[in-house]
């Protein structure tokens, strides 16, 4: 909910940088390694990857985040609905509901406590904790502890995914470039001898 966004662009220059660092040498290193003849099809292939790579990874992310808040976000809700005057048996029957649409909705910006409430619980409410429920900051701060674990777990594979990187890259070997074999015609041998 509250972060310095200096720090947040700083972590994003360094990652732009990393990215940087690691995907231009990466590239020459798989087309200088390849005959010319073939450079377009390693081209395409390494495109492939990088797309495939990025398409699973947003799956992979979603995946986490979801696991992450499934662990977290029920007895959050819960405690945050019956602490501003919800029943308890409303509270649970909101609580289990799945976390994909929170997730979502904190994407989104919007507070679905309102509709997930509906106006028959909302009346019984006081005017305060009814504000307080539907206002925009119950919502950012009932789930910004379910959602920073649900983000440890995601960086934490992203890490682990990044030194299984780094360790193949590292054995990748020294530099290679591909020579072409020259084919010596015995006529040109003849004319030059």
């Amino acid at each position: 909910v509250n972060f310095g966004y200096p720090e947040f662009a700083l972590i994003l220059l360094l990652n732009g940088i990393g990215m940087g660092l690691f995907q231009s040498p990466n590239t020459a290193a798989v087309m200088n390694s390849l005959p010319p003849a073939q450079r377009g099809a390693g081209a395409g292939m390494l495109a492939t990857f990088n797309v495939s790579s990025s398409v699973l990874s947003i799956g992979v992310f979603f995946t986490l985040m979801i696991v992450g808040l499934a662990t977290g976000l029920p007895h959050a809700m819960q405690s945050g609905l019956v602490a501003h005057g919800v029943s308890p048996v409303d509270a649970t029957r909101i609580s289990h509901l799945p976390p994909v649409a929170t997730l979502f909705a904190a994407f989104l910006g919007y507070n679905p406590v309102k509709t997930l409430l509906g106006p028959h619980v909302l009346h019984h409410l006081s005017a305060a904790n009814a504000n307080t429920l539907t206002g925009r900051g119950f919502f950012p701060h009932l789930i910004s502890s379910p959602f920073h674990t649900a983000l440890d777990y995601a960086f934490a594979f992203a890490i682990v995914a990044c030194l299984v990187a780094a360790v193949a890259s590292l054995l990748r070997g020294g530099r290679y470039v591909h020579r072409e074999e020259v084919a010596i015609d015995p006529v040109d041998i003849e004319i030059a001898a």
